[in-house]
């Protein structure tokens, strides 16, 4: 253990397993350019009659680096008591300043998520040593971490040996969202990481790759709009019946695909517009989809069998 740090590893182990199975990277409803309030709690209600095992607010898919500092900590809040403890919150809190994503940590803690998802810092790319300092400043803060690693988005990899440092000296640090969708990286993170952090796909496209080199489960988009025949896939590897999780991992796979055919979360907004769920509306910088590839996901979406 790092320093002075004096973690029950026990608890921790039972934290990991709270960050497993399907948990949504949920979409922040807007209306108008402010948060929908009243169709986020609609949100978190479908999720809890659709099986969905875990929800993370002010994610990438959320919005989180357009929303103000207020409006962050408000959908935090309004999706804490939403969920009322049905099921697990992973609250974002990251940031490319640590101070900042300390203060987002202890807002989290303070609210009652179980835990908090940091990204990686974006723009500054620090080095492996800054990473590891980062990350140290924000574990020491005594609340369940999940680190997450999109290096297409932050220009910055968190390297598995940076991983596993982390993972032996702060037990809080439970789990990873590994986003390259590199199958190498990933077994590399979870062969040095041994059973001190729970790997979660944090690619829709190779969820069940993940799985089988040792994943626990994914952080998704997709989930926004299909997050039972997701949870069926976990299901059906879990319980050894590879042929459904085959199955369906190619019935999923063009869906999630079309999540990406413009930057998320312009598409899945799109899509769940298309089903009456939410306005497609998205921040500046981003934008709404292209007429062609709004035909393209419709197609997609029908030939899924989504209607509305």
């Amino acid at each position: 253990m790092s320093g002075n740090m004096k973690y029950n590893i026990q608890v921790y182990k039972g934290v990991r397993t709270m960050f497993t199975g399907v948990i949504v990277a949920l979409v922040t409803p807007f209306k108008d350019g402010k948060i929908n309030e009243e169709k986020l709690r609609e949100l978190v209600e479908w999720h809890m009659e659709n099986g969905t095992d875990a929800i993370v607010p002010c994610g990438t898919t959320g919005e989180s680096a357009t929303l103000s500092h207020e409006e962050h900590r408000r959908v935090i809040k309004i999706v804490v008591e939403a969920v009322n403890k049905r099921v697990p919150v992973l609250a974002g809190a990251g940031s490319n300043c640590t101070a900042e994503s300390m203060s987002l940590v202890q807002y989290a803690k303070e609210t009652g998520a179980d835990g908090v998802l940091c990204v990686t810092p974006y723009y500054n790319k620090p080095t492996q040593e800054g990473l590891y300092y980062h990350y140290k400043a924000i574990a020491e803060k005594g609340f369940p971490v999940v680190l997450y690693n999109v290096p297409s988005r932050t220009g910055v990899n968190l390297l598995p040996e940076t991983v596993a440092r982390l993972a032996h000296d702060f037990a809080n640090i439970v789990g990873i969202k590994e986003a390259t969708g590199n199958l190498n990286q990933i077994s590399q993170v979870i062969a040095l990481c041994e059973d001190k952090i729970t790997l979660i796909s944090g690619d829709d496209a190779t969820v069940l790759p993940t799985l089988v080199v040792g994943g626990k489960g994914v952080i998704s988009v997709a989930a926004n709009i299909v997050p039972q025949d997701m949870k069926k896939m976990i299901d059906a590897f879990n319980k050894g019946d590879m042929e459904e999780a085959k199955r369906l991992h190619y019935k999923l796979l063009p869906l999630c695909d079309a999540m990406f055919i413009e930057t998320n979360p312009a598409p899945v907004k799109q899509a769940m517009a298309f089903m009456g769920m939410i306005s497609p509306e998205v921040r500046l910088p981003l934008v709404g989809l292209k007429e062609a590839n709004k035909e393209k996901l419709k197609g997609v979406l029908k030939d899924y069998g989504l209607a509305w």
